[in-house]
């Protein structure tokens, strides 16, 4: 097997910045496309996505530091540092930081391949001008293919309940 066996701390392409960060760790072109780590920083208040569902990628995220809220098919969790969060494929959900203090997650993505959305969304946003909203129709078309659909049902609720806002 050839290529890199660790990823030090610090390592890593940061894909978005903001109040919710995506860095990517490690690659599907890496892991033969069998998984690939991002590394999500969240501000306090912010709100990872809609809600959605993903029709062929599984998650398991770690939460590092902070405490993570988790809407998952309607039920709802707090996950502090230390926690696992277990995201099956079919399963709506979505996750913010619910914490006073900055949070962050390590997500596992099984298989390989939906963390280049993150560089598609990245691009998106760069190409929105300067204090205006992005385009949730090209979002949205860009998550439709890869394989993820967006529950806006139930987004208004969450972010009122939570106080917490995409960022």
């Amino acid at each position: 097997m050839a290529g890199r066996f660790v990823v030090e701390a610090g390592e890593g392409e940061v894909i978005l910045s903001g109040g919710f960060g995506v860095v990517g760790k490690v690659s599907g072109e890496e892991t033969g496309g069998s998984y690939a780590v991002v590394e999500h920083p969240m501000e306090p208040g912010a709100l990872a996505a809609p809600p959605h569902t993903h029709e062929d990628v599984d998650e398991v995220s770690f939460v590092v530091e902070g405490e993570i809220g988790v809407w998952m098919d309607g039920e709802e969790f707090r996950a502090g540092a230390g926690s696992y969060i277990l995201k099956p494929r079919g399963v709506p959900h979505t996750f913010w930081n619910a914490g006073a203090e900055r949070a962050r997650v390590v997500e596992i993505i099984s298989p390989a391949g939906f963390e280049k959305y993150f560089d598609e969304l990245a691009g998106i946003l760069a190409s929105t001008p300067s204090g205006e909203p992005p385009g949730f129709g090209k979002i949205s078309e860009t998550a439709g293919r890869f394989g993820m659909t967006f529950h806006m049902e139930k987004m208004a609720e969450i972010m009122e309940k939570h106080g917490v806002e995409l960022r």
